[in-house]
């Protein structure tokens, strides 16, 4: 058998990682999943306690999904969306619809969260030029806000630590504090003629370490946009398809977006396949002659990939036939039962939890310590794959979890936490 290790350092370049650091440890090399399992090129298996970065809803290896992608693979594997269309592809439209807050009726296929973002700007842009808002040309964001890596939707983030080195490619936006609506109305205010739209991740802010609003805020924000004519860009690329306990974080609050980004678990975790989605009023201003310039001029070479889609379909059904909503309220009820354990030890400051999105925040580290770290890799010891942010231990399950599964995952999880504790006391 190769040795995928060697391979690997000598050939690749991942992604957020130090390569240096890369290099001079040994890595897992993952060859299989079946559930929610993981499995490396050794044959040890590790709970996906992450859903491989946020996307697995409905387990690994799962048949259903496997067996969609396989019926279209026996008929076409992909086709341009450029002038051309397909039925995976209008299905999944007219699914993501009837299940898209009300008001939502077009929908805008794309490869992965950054890119669903980047065209939910351009949108928002282009529809105040051709509308008459020809000064509408700048973005209202919320500080430690992450929408994705390409360079419009880090223009739209407030996370230094990923953003700081690019900020003279970005163009500038108006930064407010989360969950200060005072802050929030006063910018309004004052630049409202200046925003095409505001761009928000709905109740908490994921990749800041599980950040949460305050109950009523995405109502009031909601409620602010209309006031001042502003559109309202929901980002739902990490809360969609369950991860909150409803299909989408925004039902909570009963908000309906003018545009809303997904991605992530639409495809059960399987292909990259995004959308961006909008109202008919937004979508009709972009009609017209091909001389008069209307078009919006932004597309994929892989935009609605048959495969993608045909996984995405699968997976929005299997919600319906599992019932998986109703499991998944279970699975958080649990956690909330079992979490609160975790404040046992010294190091936990804080548990943030929605849905089936948790941050457990340790304290009282040098960052240099990179503490987080050190629990991932007691973590891979008992049998499960986590990813820190930072100092926070982030635990998102796929979906479909057991609750023998879930509990297990939660003890590795506290155990790691007090091994790596322990560790660093001795040292």
């Amino acid at each position: 058998m190769p040795d995928w290790q060697k391979l690997d350092k000598k050939y690749l370049w991942h992604p957020f990682t130090q390569m240096a650091d890369w290099a001079n440890h040994a890595q897992l090399v993952i060859t299989r999943g079946a559930g929610s399992y993981l499995y490396d090129d050794r044959g040890r298996k590790y709970l996906d306690g992450v859903s491989s970065l946020w996307v697995t809803v409905h387990g690994h290896g799962n048949r259903t999904l496997n067996g969609a992608i396989k019926k279209q693979l026996g008929k076409v594997a992909h086709s341009t969306f450029l002038g051309l269309s397909h039925p995976p592809a209008v299905e999944l439209a007219r699914e993501l619809i009837n299940i898209a807050p009300r008001g939502l009726t077009r929908v805008f296929y794309s490869d992965d969260g950054s890119t669903a973002v980047e065209i939910a700007l351009k949108i928002a842009f282009q529809y105040q030029q051709q509308t008459g808002n020809k000064t509408r040309t700048k973005f209202i964001t919320l500080k430690n806000a992450y929408h994705g890596d390409t360079v419009g939707s880090v223009s739209v983030g407030g996370i230094d630590l990923f953003h700081k080195m690019y900020r003279p490619l970005l163009f500038k936006s108006f930064k407010v504090p989360a969950g200060d609506l005072l802050a929030l109305e006063r910018t309004l205010k004052k630049q409202h003629r200046q925003v095409a739209a505001l761009i928000v991740e709905p109740l908490i802010q994921a990749a800041a370490g599980m950040l949460l609003q305050p109950p009523g805020y995405l109502k009031a924000v909601r409620r602010l946009c209309t006031k001042y004519k502003v559109l309202l860009i929901i980002d739902e690329v990490a809360t969609g398809f369950g991860r909150t306990g409803k299909m989408f974080a925004c039902e909570h609050e009963g908000v309906r977006p003018d545009l809303m980004c997904v991605a992530k678990g639409l495809t059960g975790g399987y292909l990259p396949v995004a959308a961006t989605l909008t109202t008919e009023k937004v979508y009709r201003a972009f009609l017209g002659r091909p001389a008069e310039n209307k078009t919006f001029f932004h597309g994929h070479t892989y935009t609605a990939n048959p495969l993608g889609c045909a996984a995405a379909i699968a997976s929005l059904r299997l919600f319906k036939t599992n019932k998986l909503l109703v499991r998944i309220n279970r699975s958080i009820a649990q956690l909330k039962t079992e979490l609160p354990r975790f404040f046992h030890l010294p190091a936990v400051s804080e548990i943030r939890q929605l849905g089936m999105m948790v941050g457990i925040e340790l304290t009282g580290f040098d960052p240099a310590v990179r503490i987080g770290h050190r629990v991932i890799l007691e973590a891979r010891k008992r049998g499960a794959i986590l990813r820190p942010l930072g100092d926070v231990i982030i635990l998102m399950p796929p979906l479909n979890i057991t609750r023998a599964e879930l509990a297990k995952l939660l003890s590795i999880t506290y155990d790691s936490i007090r091994a790596a504790i322990q560790e660093r006391s001795r040292t």
